[in-house]
């Protein structure tokens, strides 16, 4: 019995051998199931992001829990010193504000994309990568500080010796996201500004950018809720 495949335009043919017909077979799927191939790869990619902040996390707690010395308290070292007054964890709540926030221009950017405002989606994405930019500002002020403070990642004069290389490796990979995130939304906010995407007749970038940089903001709020307050 011969077999057949579908070809790009539809039309049903004998199925090829070798790599045309591995190109068939890709080609009919794609037909089959209609979903965009760069939607389908940024959600497999933020897949094995996610299996990779889930073994940070997990290893974070097990050290947290097994280790011997106390861990160091939160409150006291993300602390600042404002107008004399000793306020706890002040630069990561307001750290965590400005990404929630940019959550939420991100989301209106990715409606007005639907709408094909190009004006009001390249403002809203460029605003939304100052956040980020904003974000990684005050990260970086935070590991100067401690820094200062003699935390190592191989050593720690404020407790447990093992907070400075989970502190370390937690947060500045995913710094490291938010920092590709905000070249990624500058790049596309560009593109949309100059009506790149209104000669594709499609928005579906800018959508595909926001589903990054919303998952880049909830793995924060895991971070936060697991390294800050607990």
């Amino acid at each position: 019995m011969a077999e057949h495949a579908l070809t790009p335009s539809g039309e049903s043919t004998s199925a090829l051998p070798g790599l045309p017909g591995v190109v068939s077979d890709w080609s009919a799927d794609k037909q089959a199931f209609p979903v965009p191939w760069g939607k389908a790869m940024m959600w497999i990619f933020l897949l094995s992001d996610t299996f990779i902040f889930t073994c940070f996390l997990t290893s974070y707690m097990n050290v947290r829990i097994s280790t011997t010395v106390p861990w160091p308290n939160p409150s006291e070292v993300f602390s600042l010193d404002i107008g004399g007054a000793h306020i706890p964890l002040i630069l990561i709540a307001i750290m965590t504000m400005v990404l929630i926030t940019s959550s939420g221009t991100m989301a209106m950017a990715v409606n007005f994309g639907y709408r094909r405002h190009r004006a009001n989606t390249t403002a809203l994405m460029l605003i939304t990568a100052a956040f980020g930019a904003t974000f990684v500002g005050m990260q970086a002020f935070e590991w100067t500080k401690l820094i200062r403070e003699g935390v190592r990642p191989w050593g720690n004069p404020l407790g447990a010796t093992q907070f400075g290389s989970c502190f370390f490796m937690i947060t500045g990979f995913h710094g490291l996201h938010v920092s590709a995130g905000v070249v990624y939304l500058t790049v596309v906010a560009l593109r949309v500004w100059r009506g790149f995407y209104d000669r594709k007749g499609s928005y579906e970038t800018v959508e595909i950018t926001g589903l990054y940089w919303h998952f880049v903001d909830l793995v924060w709020v895991f971070i936060f809720a697991f390294f800050y307050l607990w």
